[in-house]
């Protein structure tokens, strides 16, 4: 069953997980500029998702995911890879792939993801 997160918070992770991969720290202003969202957006997220206990903050305001929140994240990661791939492959242009990928990450149940995932695999 998929742990209880929004699709908001799911994105969020999702970003912190990418960013961490291609920068040395992930701040707010990183994901804010990622996500073409205000940082007074970004602030209010990262502060319910510290509460959630998803993020950890350093003092320098670097964030780094805690094992929660890196699970949330790399299952909508791996999500979104695949469906963004199967789509491709299936000859939907790029870019919309990836933005329908976005939206079915986070809706699909995890039995639907499994059969897919099996399927195209």
């Amino acid at each position: 069953m998929k742990p209880s997160t929004n699709e908001s918070a799911e994105n969020y992770l999702e970003t912190i997980l990418v960013l961490s991969k291609k920068l040395p720290v992930v701040r707010s202003i990183d994901i804010a500029t990622e996500l073409d969202f205000s940082k007074a957006s970004v602030s209010v997220a990262m502060k319910h998702l510290r509460e959630k206990e998803y993020i950890e903050v350093s003092d320098a305001g670097f964030i780094t995911l805690t094992k929660s929140g890196q699970k949330i994240a790399k299952m909508i990661y791996e999500r979104h890879t695949l469906l963004t791939n199967w789509l491709v492959k299936l000859g939907v242009n790029p870019e919309t792939a990836s933005e329908d990928a976005c939206r079915m990450e986070h809706v699909i149940s995890a039995e639907s993801f499994a059969a897919i995932k099996t399927h195209i695999q």
